[in-house]
This record gives structure tokens, C-alpha cells and sequence, in this order.
């Protein structure tokens, strides 16, 4: 997916010169895939079992060394490059005017004395990764990292969108954001604090409909007088799928409120998406302390996680037999993947490489 020269142009950019000739920054990749892929449990065991999986031989504190060497920015460019890839070879069908972009964080946490420049809460220190997620591409579209502290709403404004309508959970809720979001003509779904108050309601004429699970859809400022919108912003309110009411606020007027509805609970396509690395691509278990070694090994993970989306959306397009996701990854690895499966498989394969003019690395 990546050649010599893009890695190479990344590093130039970053001002990291590789001097190694045998543990390069390839190498460096190729392990950290693996690791996700394999869920290794630490820089020895990954230089234990390398040579199975087409890696040179080496000693574990020659990836240790290396992974705090290269700056953790290397990872972060060829993730943004694979992803700029990945996208543009994978068209899917939206199911709403616009492709949406949900936005959210997930925790990676260890002990305190673990990583002493990211405290967290009590006896454990930890990082975040901030991550902006296409429902429709099923894959993340950006990240930012920051240590486990960081608050999530003023990160959040380094991961908007005007081409795509920002789907968020409270958190991210701030009235002067709604106003200005209004104004940069940036499309919002957002969900309201429990406490925010509602000033001058007008109800939005609408077809009502039995099976629906609106309860509510108005406009109105928001806040209270000392601090209140200078806009009026569209609330809908409806019920989850446990009869609790959920309040978003949004500047999206053509869609109907049932599509609001729905274009706020694609929101949990972001949870299952962080349940997915953390249970399947090892993300939990950080093999290095220095900031750089640990970054590296998380956008690696990130980057394993896309090329598997990628290649099954590119498989599962031409097979007639249903597989899931996670079904076409364990049968992969235990190695029974239907024949047809396989088949496909190798020809997206071959056509990206015959296309492209790059073979693929052996990823195991």
C-alpha cells in the first residue's frame, strides 16, 4: 500500500534520517503491523517470533531503541497517506444527504509509573486518541493525540469538517461552538447537556407518525441569559431504544427529524469501532514508556486496522457467500477463509499491484 519512496518522502518531510541498514524504519512498520495483527505481547516477544512472519533476525532492544528513535509523526503521516489511499479506492453508498463525521475519544490507560509525562487519574497514567470516524467508509479519518488529561471539547475543534456534517456526544457541547459552527457553515448533530435551558420555542411542523421515536422538534436559543445563543438552533428530541430521551441540537433544516435521529446514533459506530482495536489489535498493550515508542505502536495500529477494512470491502464486493468483518479476520488467520473468499482476495490484490506498479509487504 506503501512504497519505499512514500515512506522515504515522509521521513525527509518529518527531518528523521534513517541511518540503519538493517533495522530500517520499513522494518520498523512492518513489526508494529504485525504486533497489532499477532498481539504480541512485548518488543521480546516480537523479536522472538519475527523471523516466522518474514522480519530479519534481531535483538529486542534494537526495536525498542528504534521505536523511541523515530519520531512518532513518521507513523502519523503514513496513516493519514494509507487512510488518503484507502478512501479513494473504496466508494460507498451514503445513506444521508451528507457523509457524516463522528467525532470521539478513546482512553489507553497503564500504571502510573508507567508513563510518567502522561499522568491520568489515581494510580494510572494514560493517553488519548482523538478520532474522527466515517460511518460510511467504516474506517477512521483523522486523529490527534494527546495525553489522558486533555480535555475532549477543545480537541475536538482540530477535527472539523464543513464538507461533512459533525456528529458529536455532549462533551463537545458549547453554545458559542453551536453559533460559530452556524456561521463557518459547519453542519452539526450534537447532543445537548441535560441542564442546558430552552428560550423562545417555536415547534416545526411535521407529519406525525405513530412508529416514530421523535417526541420533540423545535427551534429556540439556548442557555441561560447570561450566557445564551446568539442563534437559534433546531432541537429534536427522541427516544433511544430504552424509552430515554435524547436532546440534540443541530443546524441541519432539510433532513427530517427521524433522519436526525439516525444521523446521531451512527455515533456508536465510533464505540464499536474503539471496542474492535482494543480487543482485537493488541492497543491495549503498550510495549514501550517514551512518548515516541508508544504513539508509533498506536498509529500502527490505527493503519492495520484500514488495511484490513480495506481489503475486506475490496474482497467482500465480488464474493457471493456473507462473511463479517471480524468473521473474514479470524478465518483468515486460522486459515479457513472460504475458497471464494481467498480468491477474491488475491485478485484485489494482484490489482493493486499491477495498477499501481508496487507489490505488497508480507504482513504475515
Amino acid at each position: 500500500m506503501v512504497s519505499d519512496e512514500d515512506l522515504q518522502s515522509i521521513t525527509e518531510a518529518v527531518g528523521y534520517h534513517d541511518t540503519s541498514e538493517t533495522f530500517t524504519v520499513r522494518t520498523l512498520v512492518d513489526f508494529f503491523l504485525l504486533a497489532a495483527l499477532h498481539e504480541w505481547k512485548s518488543f521480546r516477544h516480537g523479536a522472538d517470533v519475527a523471523k516466522m512472519y518474514g522480519l530479519p533476525t534481531f535483538h529486542y532492544s534494537t526495536v525498542s531503541k528504534k521505536a523511541k528513535e523515530v519520531p512518532y509523526e513518521v507513523m502519523k503521516r503514513l496513516f493519514a497517506l494509507v487512510v488518503s489511499k484507502c478512501n479513494r479506492q473504496t466508494r460507498r453508498s451514503l445513506r444521508f444527504p451528507k457523509a457524516l463525521r463522528v467525532v470521539d475519544s478513546t482512553t489507553v490507560t497503564v500504571g502510573k509509573n508507567r508513563l510518567t509525562w502522561a499522568p491520568y487519574h489515581g494510580e494510572r497514567s494514560g493517553v488519548n486518541m482523538h478520532v474522527a470516524y466515517s460511518p460510511e467508509q467504516q474506517m477512521p479519518s483523522d486523529i490527534i493525540e494527546t495525553v489522558g488529561l486533555r480535555h475532549d471539547g477543545p480537541i475536538g475543534e482540530q477535527l472539523t469538517d464543513v464538507q461533512s456534517v459533525l456528529v458529536e456526544d455532549r462533551a463537545y457541547f458549547k453554545i458559542e461552538r453551536l453559533d460559530r459552527f452556524v456561521k463557518q457553515k459547519q453542519p452539526f448533530v450534537i447532543r445537548m447537556k441535560d441542564n442546558v435551558e430552552i428560550h423562545q420555542k417555536k415547534s416545526l411542523k411535521r407529519l406525525s407518525s405513530s412508529s416514530s421515536s421523535i417526541v420533540a422538534d423545535f427551534t429556540c436559543q439556548l442557555g441561560t441569559k447570561q450566557c445564551r445563543s446568539k442563534k437559534r438552533h433546531r432541537v429534536v428530541i427522541f427516544q433511544d431504544a430504552n424509552g430515554h430521551d435524547i436532546r440534540v441540537v443541530t443546524n441541519v433544516l432539510e433532513a427530517s427529524a427521524e433522519k436526525i435521529a439516525e444521523m446521531y446514533q451512527e455515533r456508536w459506530t465510533v464505540e464499536v469501532f474503539f471496542r474492535w482495536i482494543k480487543q482485537y489489535l493488541n492497543v491495549p498493550t503498550l510495549f514501550g514508556t517514551d512518548e515516541h515508542a508508544v504513539y508509533n505502536q498506536l498509529f500502527a495500529a490505527f493503519i492495520a486496522y484500514v488495511l484490513w477494512r480495506w481489503l475486506y470491502h475490496r474482497t467482500e464486493k465480488w464474493t457471493t457467500s456473507s462473511l463479517t468483518f471480524l468473521s473474514f479476520v479470524r478465518r483468515f488467520f486460522s486459515g479457513q477463509l472460504p475458497l471464494e473468499w481467498k480468491s477474491e482476495m488475491a485478485a484485489a490484490l494482484f490489482e493493486y499491484a499491477r495498477i499501481y506498479g508496487k507489490s505488497m509487504p508480507n504482513f504475515g
